[in-house]
């Protein structure tokens, strides 16, 4: 091995300062000194490797002489000039050159005084100036020997807070004995900017620098106060955390000698495992990651445990990518559907044309946001558990009924206690699939309160544009929805807003008619009901009369449920006897039906068997189907006055005033005498008061009813009508003509007067039921006469002794016997030319 001898303080000995010649200048080569400026009397190695550095301490060297440090005005500058060096310099002798592993040489260099740059002698190879040394004598007086020992004072306090400065500065210090060189020592140790360093450095006075010393002392001593505060605290806090550390491993190696883990590590781990096997998207998983490193570092006991545990199964839990394969075979789902439902062409249609364009172009289209509209009983919801079994995915339901809360669909956030996600996030945790069939059940129920609108959260989630980043606030990160196929259900629109509407495609479901119900109960209901009441093989069968009887007889509606009650209420008599081996009815007739059920519920009493005067018959939409009413209207000597009652709402309380204007303005072609409308009162009553009632669809019926009372002439009762009436006679269509017909077809009524306008609806009935009846359409009100009122009619006639004189009232006026209670029952996807009311349940 070769010996290395290290520079030390003993090369600097030989090297005397330059010296100055008659103007009191020196000339030696200079060097710029980047980031750095070094005071006299210090010693610091220079790393040195620009040429011209070198080429400067080269010449330096070679003649044993000093060289002068500046430093740069900008410590970025690759090859300063001389208008980008300080003024203020340092002279400063070298020691020997040694060179670094990374190409750069170094020299340890020490200053030796202050030089003040006059001139610059040459620039190439390198700098050679001239320079004034600076003289710092200065006589030491009881104030500096004051000031010294402040500085010294303030300088042992922080060399005790500073970690970086050691003790041996502050020893160093002690023995200075100059006020100058003690500024400048001081200086050195302290965190500066190369601004404040070079003012230091250009200040020639050594009691102002020893001044300026003291301030910054002061200011470095308060931020190291502070900051041995920080550190005291954040030291007792990691004390406080080793000695729980420490406790924690001996009760772990404890654990572990008797054979028992940490339960909470076990956990953190099994945490940590599902996560990595959830496989989230990136997102996520940052997010469960983020809460996993939370939760390793609380303790056991934090309260927050809990919440980030039940945070964390919830990710992990959720479907992200699992995904059931469809089932895209068209004749498989066609024949799923037939086989469990009965009818519904329109459904069945959309589904298949689903199926076809998934198998066409399954990555481009999107899920449709189906809504099934129709009266109670129609098989919606059902229907949505067919398309999924057709489409071999996963069905979940969701009931919104009575739905108040904007947290039942959006969740609740994690700052509340019991947070929880919504409906929609829990549904699909449940359904383990990203692309179930989703029912979002009775979506017309939905409520409104200081909680929120949950039908404007509902918005996101059923938007094929926004839902494949539904926003759940437990979750707060983006969840897909776009794979799932929504279905909702409703029995009407008109709850719903506008924008949610718009979202909706929507599918109705009418009422079905005798002949539908009968197949419906001959293939599905009757064989269900066998099944599930253990009568399948035991030979019961039901006549076609009495499936006939039940449905007219004995339930009243559009759907089939109550037939499905009344079905499964037979078979449980039937059951008690099997069960009891006593002998029983194997079959059902009409006129066992009395035995099993008892008297008839409807015997079409909503409808007159004879003509009658003032007595018309009309036909309603409700939300659970159509249905048939009737409007009376008597007359009694009175002053003119009108009273209305059976709960009539506004809408309908015009209709009327329309109906009883345009019979005054017809009074003489119908030939009743002028006088008559100021001598009698006219009651008009709607039966079933309890049931509100309104819409202007009842207007060709109500004038109906006025014209026979006032001409006497008899009205067809067995004949139906709807439709709105103008002051001028002229019938307006209206909606929810497909449930009106049917409900006047359920009543065994078989004609039907209908505006023209509704004849382009008149498609949507069935078949069957069209080839049954007589539909006369009308586009004035004589038409309507004619067809509706009897043709022997008696001469219209005053009725005899009025009890006021014709100048007692100039108009009709009408009182209210019971105050009306409108509601807004309006048939789906129609103007609001209805004449609806709400059917008792």
């Amino acid at each position: 091995m070769i010996p290395v001898q290290r520079p030390g303080m003993n090369d600097f000995y030989h090297v005397q300062d330059a010296q100055p010649d008659s103007d009191g200048l020196i000339e030696v080569p200079l060097i710029p000194l980047r980031d750095l400026i070094l005071y006299p009397n210090m010693v610091s190695p220079l790393f040195v490797g620009r040429d011209r550095s070198l080429a400067a301490i080269s010449a330096a060297q070679s003649k044993g002489q000093t060289i002068i440090g500046v430093g740069q005005r900008d410590p970025n500058q690759p090859d300063p000039r001389p208008e980008d060096l300080f003024e203020y310099g340092t002279e400063i002798a070298l020691g020997r050159l040694l060179r670094m592993p990374d190409g750069t040489t170094s020299v340890l260099a020490q200053g030796r005084r202050r030089v003040q740059i006059v001139s610059y002698v040459q620039t190439e190879p390198y700098y050679r100036v001239k320079a004034r040394p600076i003289d710092e004598t200065v006589e030491r007086t009881h104030e500096v020997e004051a000031l010294m020992r402040a500085v010294l004072t303030l300088f042992e306090k922080c060399v005790q807070l500073n970690r970086n400065l050691p003790d041996e500065a502050y020893i160093y210090a002690m023995n200075i004995e100059e006020p100058g060189w003690l500024a400048d020592l001081v200086v050195s140790t302290l965190d500066l900017s190369l601004e404040e360093r070079q003012a230091m450095l250009e200040n020639v006075n050594p009691i102002e620098r020893l001044q300026r010393v003291s301030v910054l002392l002061g200011r470095e001593l308060d931020v190291l106060e502070i900051e041995e505060q920080i550190n005291a605290q954040v030291q007792q806090e990691v004390d406080r955390n080793q000695r729980e550390a420490y406790l924690r491993e001996q009760m772990r190696v404890i654990q572990n000698e008797l054979g028992e883990g940490d339960p909470f590590q076990q956990e953190l781990e099994e945490l940590r495992e599902r996560i990595e096997a959830a496989q989230m998207p990136e997102e996520v998983y940052l997010k469960a990651n983020k809460e996993l490193e939370r939760l390793a570092a609380m303790p056991p006991m934090a309260p927050e445990v809990g919440i980030i545990r039940t945070y964390l199964d919830w990710l992990i839990d959720l479907p992200w990518w699992q995904m059931t394969e469809d089932n895209l075979d068209l004749a498989h789902a066609e024949r799923v559907l037939e086989e469990d439902h009965f009818g519904l062409p329109k459904a069945k249609e959309r589904i298949l044309e689903h199926i076809a364009v998934r198998k066409l172009a399954a990555d481009k289209m999107k899920s449709p946001i189906i809504c099934f509209v129709g009266p109670p009983g129609t098989g919606k919801t059902s229907l949505g558990r067919s398309i999924a079994k057709a489409l071999g995915r996963q069905f979940v339901r969701v009931s919104l009924g009575g739905v108040r809360d904007e947290a039942e669909i959006r969740g609740h956030r994690r700052t509340y206690i019991g947070a929880l996600p919504g409906r929609i996030i829990q549904t699909m945790r449940r359904a383990g699939t990203i692309n179930p069939v989703f029912m979002l059940d009775e979506i017309d129920k939905l409520g409104q309160d200081f909680r929120g609108d949950p039908a404007a959260a509902l918005l996101e989630v059923l938007d094929p544009e926004q839902n494949h980043a539904f926003s759940d606030h437990y979750l707060d990160v983006p969840y897909d929805l776009s794979k799932v196929l929504f279905i909702t259900t409703a029995n009407w629109l008109d709850p719903l807003p506008s924008a949610l509407l718009d979202r909706l495609e929507v599918i109705e479901f009418s009422g079905y008619t005798d002949q539908e119900k009968l197949a419906i109960a001959r293939h599905f209901l009757i064989p269900r009901q066998l099944e599930q009441h253990g009568l399948k093989g035991k030979g019961l069968r039901f006549d076609e009369a009495a499936l006939q009887a039940i449905i007219r007889e004995y339930t009243y509606e559009a759907g089939v449920r109550n037939l499905d009650r009344e079905i499964a209420n037979i078979c449980r008599k039937i059951a008690r006897r099997v069960a009891s081996q006593q002998p029983y009815k194997r079959r059902i007739t009409a006129q066992s039906l009395i035995e099993f059920l008892g008297p008839p519920s409807f015997t079409n009493a909503k409808v007159e068997e004879e003509d009658q005067v003032g007595l018309a018959t009309g036909v309603a939409w409700t939300e659970n189907g159509g249905d048939v009413m009737t409007v009376e209207v008597t007359l009694m000597n009175g002053k003119g006055n009108l009273t209305l009652t059976g709960q009539i709402g506004e809408v309908m309380e015009e209709s009327v005033q329309a109906a009883l204007s345009y019979t005054r303005s017809r009074a003489k072609a119908l030939g009743i005498k002028p006088e008559v409308f100021e001598k009698i009162d006219v009651h008009l009553h709607v039966p079933e008061t309890a049931v509100p009632k309104d819409g202007p669809s009842a207007g060709v019926t109500m004038a109906v009813a006025l014209i026979s009372a006032f001409t006497e002439r008899k009205v067809r009762v067995r004949t139906a009508m709807t439709g709105e009436i103008t002051l001028r006679g002229r019938i307006l269509p209206v909606g929810g003509v497909k449930e009106k017909v049917l409900a006047a077809y359920r009543a065994g009524l078989r004609t039907i007067i209908l505006p023209e306008g509704n004849r382009k609806d008149l498609i949507e009935v069935p078949k069957k039921v069209q080839s049954e009846m007589t539909v006369h359409f009308v586009t004035h009100m004589d038409q309507v006469i004619e067809l509706a009122l009897l043709p022997d009619e008696p001469k219209a006639k005053t009725p005899s002794k009025p009890r006021a004189k014709a100048s007692d009232a100039t108009k009709p006026r009408r009182t209210r016997k019971t105050p009306a209670k409108p509601t807004l029952d309006q048939p789906p996807a129609s103007s609001a030319a209805e004449f609806s009311y709400n059917q008792p349940r």
